[in-house]
């Protein structure tokens, strides 16, 4: 439904050409819930500008439904009110001297060819009752609460029932728990509807809880693409490992190595492990380790198996965990405890590791 091919964006600035978007690609099936992830300043945003008609590209092409929306070679742009998108944005844009239904019938009334008036208002409110504001439907928009505006911020993006929408942080304007109420009304409505979405955030659990594939994106390229479990549990560069989550990240060196596992020592202690390590690395190499807090567990007795001795430096009580941390040479190290478990600062433990839920990169 939606093809990204070769998109680069450069802005000018007083130190000259900044490029905010490198050449990325990516395409979007039918129906298919796409979210670019990435801090601030990673291009994310640029890129759902130029998909959506209000950035020109400095070079690339764009595809939605097969139709070819924009192609700078070739010297085709279509503006944004031809591509057949809806669009949410950061801010709502919620028009407050409109009612709540002439705020989500407006697309219908400047749309081309004209929509006949019944038509409109039928299509308004099958849009307002999929977002549950169809009682509000002569609300003034001031009245609204975040929330409210936000589902008619929706319901206008989908009144035109167009082939792709695009959600530009539409959740980050809310407080932590109606954001995590609106992100499952937001994936279940997404999901009713089948409707192709391209969702920009910086919001972990927003990413991973709400797409089929996710795209993390730094300094302008996509750094990985994949199913949120694949990205989270198999990152491909430290990264995605560190920006995803909660990481710990380790320097290490290997001793030895049989076939694909490895024994290795902490760069900065004595403590030793045995990991999975790729092909192409061996004795005396430098690695970094990344692996997972909820990937090893913690002993207060010595542990038999692939475990690193440190002391406990702090525990943090989270509801329904703790989270302590473990001085293990000059590194420290993340792991969960039940709450229910009484430990305290300074005492000996040993954090076990799992060799398959480590991931290993060249240092």
């Amino acid at each position: 439904m939606l093809k990204v091919t070769g998109l680069t964006k450069s802005f000018a600035s007083s130190h000259g050409l900044v490029q905010a978007v490198k050449g990325i690609d990516f395409e979007i099936p039918p129906g298919g819930f796409f979210t670019i992830l990435g801090p601030s300043g990673c291009g994310k945003t640029t890129t759902l500008r130029c998909v959506a008609g209000l950035e020109r590209p400095s070079s690339g092409s764009i595809s939605i439904g097969g139709r070819v929306v924009e192609d700078v070679d070739n010297n085709v742009h279509l503006p944004a009110f031809r591509r057949d998108i809806g669009m949410v944005f950061q801010s709502y844009a919620i028009w407050p001297h409109m009612d709540v239904f002439r705020n989500v019938a407006y697309p219908l009334h400047v749309a081309k060819p004209r929509i006949r008036r019944a038509d409109i208002e039928a299509r308004v409110m099958d849009a307002l009752r999929l977002v549950g504001m169809e009682k509000m439907a002569r609300r003034p928009a001031t009245d609204l609460s975040g929330g409210q505006q936000q589902r008619v911020a929706f319901a206008r993006a989908i009144v035109r029932q167009p082939k792709l929408l695009l959600l530009d942080e539409p959740l980050s304007n809310l407080d932590s728990k109606l954001r995590e109420q609106m992100r499952a009304e937001l994936q279940e409505l997404v999901a009713r509807i089948a409707i192709t979405t391209l969702y920009v955030t910086h919001d972990q659990a927003e990413a991973l809880a709400m797409s089929d594939h996710v795209a993390v994106m730094s300094e302008g390229v996509i750094a990985q693409v994949g199913p949120p479990p694949l990205v989270y549990g198999q990152p491909a560069t430290k990264f995605v490992a560190t920006f995803l989550g909660t990481a710990n990240l380790l320097r290490a060196r290997i001793l030895k190595r049989d076939g694909r596992i490895a024994t290795v020592v902490l760069a900065n202690g004595n403590e030793t492990v045995q990991l999975e390590v790729p092909d192409g690395l061996g004795a005396d190499d430098l690695i970094d380790v990344v692996f997972r807090p909820e990937d090893t567990s913690v002993s207060f007795t010595q542990a038999n198996g692939n475990a690193l001795h440190g002391t406990l430096e702090r525990i943090s009580f989270q509801g329904g965990l703790s989270e302590c941390h473990v001085k293990v040479g000059s590194a420290m190290i993340r792991s969960n405890l039940h709450p229910s478990i009484s430990a305290q600062r300074g005492d000996p433990v040993w954090v076990s590791l799992d060799p398959k839920r480590c991931v290993v990169f060249a240092a």
